[in-house]
């Protein structure tokens, strides 16, 4: 199109502001552009605000990427000719028109609208970003709850406390507990505002700083919850912090309270139970992250998990499975309680379990309030 034509439709479609505004107004045809010095042309591309060429060359489009490219841009290339094809080819990302354009824009092109509509892509757009957002959910969630299983053991071995889990628990909590919430946060909707955020760098690692230390918080949490409730158990029972890290020696370095054995303390119903108690805050803590984790950044009152019916699933399903085992006694298949090492919990330690495992959700929004600050 002439200059005077292609800046009347800019202007139609709100690219270039109006006449009236008296803005001052950047088109070019692309022979024009491209006999100023390289440098003033730079700068012209750098400049803030829309431009317009026209009666541009195919040599001229690849130019015009190849400039934008050096300069860190992401160029994007929309066209349905034959001559569109190179460019199309070279764009960051090429996009064909799926009725109008020739089989040639579409083979070099990475992306072909079906409906030949330009409101497509922004749809697009918001899908790839939901994607984005929902593989960052999956692979984060799952580091955290790994990072907090490891710290509960190392917690425990450093400070010299009998373990608190079970390899058997272990493998039940990433088997059963980890892997329905994860899968189903792939499921997640977009976040209200995924479309108002700035790009982020195509070099970014979906594992960012901020992400890392974030999960690591979250996940000592859930280390520090899991050794603690275990611990709280013996405090209870009038064992001291210096007697438990030396449980070992108990009836030769320290003797037990009255009343109590260290059989009693130690094995047993007396090992099981502050085990049981200890599983069950993992549990409810990485269950409760899964539904916190329906956005990354979004407040769980914004972004509710309702909204996504297969993470309910997910974490429904889970619990069921955990409190089948916990009171498969009561259902008449005690065998299956006594092979994980669990016992039953009275309403008083499911208190005690909730009292450890609820703050893990406040540790979250506080966390994705700085994470919305940080954007």
């Amino acid at each position: 199109d002439a200059r005077d034509t292609a800046v009347a439709i800019a202007r139609d479609v709100n690219i270039l502001p109006p006449s009236s505004s008296g803005q001052m107004v950047k088109a070019y045809e692309g022979r024009e552009f491209f006999v100023k010095p390289e440098k003033e042309q730079r700068e012209l591309l750098a400049t803030p605000g829309n431009m317009i060429f026209c009666r541009a060359e195919p040599s001229d489009k690849q130019r015009l990427i190849k400039m934008l490219q050096s300069q860190g841009e992401i160029a994007a290339m929309t066209g349905d000719g034959v001559n569109d094809a190179p460019a199309l080819q070279q764009a960051s990302i090429g996009i064909a028109m799926g009725i109008s354009g020739t089989e040639v824009s579409k083979e070099a092109a990475d992306m072909v609208l079906a409906d030949d509509n330009f409101s497509t892509i922004v749809a697009a757009i918001e899908e790839g970003r939901s994607i984005y957002n929902n593989m960052q959910a999956f692979i984060c969630f799952l580091i955290s709850c790994n990072i907090g299983e490891i710290a509960a053991i190392l917690f425990a071995a450093v400070c010299g406390f009998p373990e608190p889990l079970s390899a058997m628990h272990l493998l039940w909590v990433n088997l059963v507990t980890d892997g329905p919430p994860a899968t189903a946060l792939g499921f997640n909707p977009p976040s209200p505002d995924v479309m108002t955020q700035k790009p982020r760098p195509s070099d970014e690692p979906i594992m960012t700083n901020w992400m890392l230390f974030r999960y690591l918080v979250t996940g000592l949490y859930v280390g520090f919850a899991t050794v603690g409730s275990f611990v709280g158990h013996y405090l209870s029972q009038g064992v001291t912090l210096h007697q438990l890290s030396s449980w070992g020696k108990c009836n030769q370095v320290w003797n037990p309270p009255d009343g109590v054995t260290c059989e009693s303390l130690f094995q047993g119903v007396g090992r099981e139970l502050p085990q049981t108690l200890s599983l069950t805050v993992l549990v409810l803590m990485e269950l409760l992250k899964a539904l916190s984790a329906v956005s990354v950044n979004s407040s769980i009152f914004t972004v509710g998990p309702n909204q996504n019916p297969f993470l309910m699933l997910g974490v429904a399903v889970p619990f069921a499975l955990h409190l089948a085992v916990v009171y498969s006694a009561e259902l008449g298949f005690p065998g299956l309680a006594k092979s994980f090492g669990l016992v039953p919990l009275s309403m008083h330690d499911w208190e005690i379990a909730l009292k450890w495992a609820a703050p893990i959700l406040i540790v979250e929004e506080i966390l994705k309030f700085f994470g919305r600050r940080k954007r």
